[in-house]
């Protein structure tokens, strides 16, 4: 309550000016001068104080730590001593897989994340971006992405935990607190976006409408918020560029207060996505201009417009006319303040720059990459030429992205977010290259050759990669696609950037890009063993090529580690362990093939099945695991009960190794039709050769709830099936058990989570 006091007396104070000033953002880099401060750029753009400040570890200007650390304190000092309330500003970064700042630890990027299916590890590593994002006075994250990839033409896939709401949700919740921390006031700003569905845009192009029903986008596009908001306690929400049904997100008071505040009792802060607010005049034309747009975003409940000052003397002359009512203003500076305070920004908005390190990038955190990068790594075939033998006489290793750091990156790390002349990456990141020779023999000859680019139709370098191929006992080929940001926002193209993946860099086909394809084939054509490397941001439609390869991994966009950990797989240090967070097509024609489709959606195509190449959860393993002695307790249970499940998993294989098992339900009949199975559960665990361990979930049966044909929560009576399974299509074991009573209506949802024990 002292808080709310202090927001009120200080609100009392303010001028007009000084109110919507907190609404807005500005980049560091209009408030420098040949890379410094400069109080004289200050006074102007500065005045009246402001509400956030964009991206100083991410700016252009390439801080190192202690720079950046130095910037925040002198424009805070600045805010504070130099403009009439003195309320310092939030500082916000990018921290999708480690803070985007020039020597951060590039963590795997998210989608290879949730390929791990460990929200531990998750945890661990968003408590690593909080520690270094603190190190140097930024205070908001814009991340977790928790959109669900239902279309992964879309570019920003590779930003998402995957396909599935359930997985989607234990990874975003275990990020937000370790972000977060159990004290924000000691922690950093979770913002949970883009808010919502985003992630299943039309034609798989970035921003466009987004066709999803009310019940669908409910139960499964807005499940991962709900969890990071009720549960996870996230501080701030950034709404989706698309619209629905005409409705754009940020314009959309049904979505950002009906349900997120209204229904979740959020009580953050909403912040625009980059130029999110104007774009309702620009590119929806929901308005006519500048203040409308503003008008029409701050009714629906966003806060602060995204990246900054944007038509302020405008919105000032706006609220004097009452074209805007001053205590819609208020309302949203509210917030605003209110954050800040929690975050004890009044008491102390500085951070001590001299124990601010040179690099943020220790060899602990560097440790940590290595072990996420080797847990997300999916063998998805081996006919068993894995691993290899240390010893081997001669390694081919061939492909464009065998020997290229930037190329190891995702859209949202520092270096692959600014194009460069001159490709180089702000930490030591080990090539795939790098990582195979540090881990064979001497006696093994290591050769390399690019062989082609990843986007481009020149075969000149395929006679270099065919000759060193016959010399070799074993071909490595590390193929794939390359990540950033869509060119054209920086004056470049997609031919000079080879970019195939990111924000903004959407595709029509799913194949490998380039001449890649073919150079694979030409490969094989050498009577060689081919092992597959695949590096890249999405899923990727390899049924061309298949035949042609002995092995299969998917590495995704691995990070500074992810040459050592993809050497530590090939070459039997590691057993592979990481599952597809994502079903991968057979081809494009297919999407969508996420695995939760309703009965209707499984008939055959002329060509193909309904089924997809790779299914939602799969990955093999150096071992094998056998499942047994399902157990059901009890099999009949009321709307808001438990349903105790247990089951043996033994390793019967040569190796140690994790499984992971997974718990998908079904109900056989239902109000409204419902997929065909659920991911309710899962649990990563490892088990030594020959050792048997026995897993038991504890299920919710709050968790089934889904929308009825009156669009209430509710939990049905019924028969639901119990399934067991390596992936979403190989079921190993199944049970049945029924609940009784009457429907349960749910007014608020109190349980999202199965919890499992190992035994």
């Amino acid at each position: 309550m002292a808080i709310e006091l202090r927001v009120k007396e200080l609100l009392g104070k303010m001028s007009i000016e000084e109110k919507i000033a907190q609404l807005q953002s500005i980049p560091v880099d209009k408030l420098l001068d040949g890379g410094e401060f400069s109080e004289e750029k200050a006074r102007d753009l500065l005045k009246h104080g402001i509400g956030e400040i964009t991206r100083v570890g991410g700016s252009r200007t390439s801080f190192r730590p202690r720079d950046a650390a130095r910037i925040i304190n002198r424009i805070q000092r600045f805010l504070v001593e130099k403009t009439r309330l003195g309320i310092p500003a939030i500082v916000h970064e990018e921290c999708l897989a480690g803070l985007m700042a020039p020597t951060a630890t590039v963590f795997p990027q998210a989608i290879a994340l949730a390929s791990t299916w460990d929200p531990d590890l998750v945890y661990r590593i968003a408590s690593a971006i909080k520690e270094q994002v603190l190190s140097i006075g930024s205070r908001h994250c814009l991340s977790p992405v928790l959109d669900l990839c239902r279309d992964p033409r879309w570019g920003r896939c590779e930003e998402t935990y995957g396909e599935d709401p359930y997985l989607t949700s234990s990874m975003g919740y275990a990020y937000v607190v370790g972000l977060q921390g159990g004290d924000i006031s000691r922690g950093v700003v979770a913002t949970t976006k883009h808010f919502a569905g985003h992630g299943f845009p039309e034609g798989g192009r970035n921003i466009a409408q987004v066709h999803i029903g009310a019940r669908e986008f409910r139960e499964q596009h807005l499940y991962p918020f709900e969890v990071a908001i009720r549960i996870g306690g996230a501080f701030s929400v950034m709404p989706a560029y698309h619209e629905i049904d005409g409705i754009p997100c940020h314009a959309n008071r049904e979505l950002l207060t009906d349900i997120l505040r209204q229904l979740w009792g959020f009580k953050g802060i909403v912040v625009s996505d980059y130029g999110g607010i104007i774009q309702l005049a620009t590119i929806h034309k929901v308005a006519k201009d500048c203040v409308e747009a503003f008008r029409v975003a701050l009714e629906a409940g966003v806060d602060v417009n995204f990246p900054d000052v944007v038509c302020f003397n405008e919105l000032v002359q706006a609220v004097r006319e009452g074209i805007i009512s001053e205590s819609l203003i208020d309302r949203a500076v509210e917030r605003v303040l209110r954050l800040k305070y929690l975050l004890g920004l009044f008491d102390n908005p500085f951070v001590d720059e001299l124990k601010v390190p040179e690099t943020l990038d220790s060899e602990s955190y560097r440790m940590l990459a290595l072990e996420a990068a080797r847990k997300a790594i999916v063998l998805l075939k081996n006919n068993g030429v894995l691993p290899l033998p240390k010893n081997i006489g001669a390694i081919a290793v061939i492909g464009p992205n065998a020997d290229n750091p930037r190329n190891l990156l995702g859209d949202y790390h520092y270096d692959a977010h600014m194009p460069k002349e001159k490709e180089e990456v702000s930490v030591k990141v080990v090539t795939i290259l790098e990582g195979i020779k540090r881990k064979v023999s001497p006696s093994t000859k290591v050769l390399y050759a690019k062989g082609c680019d990843i986007n481009s139709l020149d075969r000149s370098g395929f006679e270099e990669a065919i000759k060193i191929a016959r010399e070799a006992d074993v071909i490595i080929a590390v193929m794939g696609e390359k990540s950033g940001l869509n060119p054209k926002w920086f004056g470049k193209t997609f031919e000079e950037t080879q970019y195939t993946s990111g924000e903004g860099v959407d595709r029509l086909s799913l194949r490998l890009p380039g001449v890649q394809e073919e150079l694979i084939r030409e490969l094989y054509k050498v009577g060689k063993p081919i092992i597959l490397v695949l590096i890249n941001g999405r899923p990727l439609s390899i049924s061309s090529i298949m035949p042609y390869v002995n092995a299969v991994l998917e590495a995704w966009l691995p990070g500074e580690e992810g040459g050592n950990a993809v050497a530590d797989i090939i070459f039997g240090d590691y057993n592979p362990g990481g599952r597809l967070p994502v079903s991968i097509p057979y081809d494009v024609g297919q999407i969508p093939i996420y695995y939760s489709r309703k009965p209707s959606s499984f008939r055959e195509y002329v060509e193909y099945q309904a089924e997809p190449l790779f299914p939602f959860g799969y990955g093999l393993s150096y071992t094998e695991y056998r499942y047994s002695n399902l157990t059901i307790d009890p099999i009949e249970v009321k709307p808001f009960g438990y349903i105790k499940i247990g089951v043996d998993v033994e390793n019967i294989g040569k190796f140690d190794g994790e499984e992971t098992v997974q718990l998908y339900v079904s109900k056989e009949y239902s109000s409204v039709a419902r997929p065909v199975k659920e991911l309710k559960g899962f649990k990563k665990v490892f088990i030594k050769a020959g050792e048997r361990k026995r897993v038991v979930f504890m299920l919710p049966i709050e968790v089934l709830a889904f929308y009825d044909k009156y669009m209430r929560l509710v939990i049905e009576p019924g028969e639901y099936r119990i399934m067991i399974g390596r992936n979403a299509k190989e079921i190993v074991l199944e049970g049945k058990f029924r609940v009784v009573g009457e429907t349960a209506i749910i007014s608020e949802r109190r349980q999202y989570f199965s919890q499992a024990e190992v035994y």
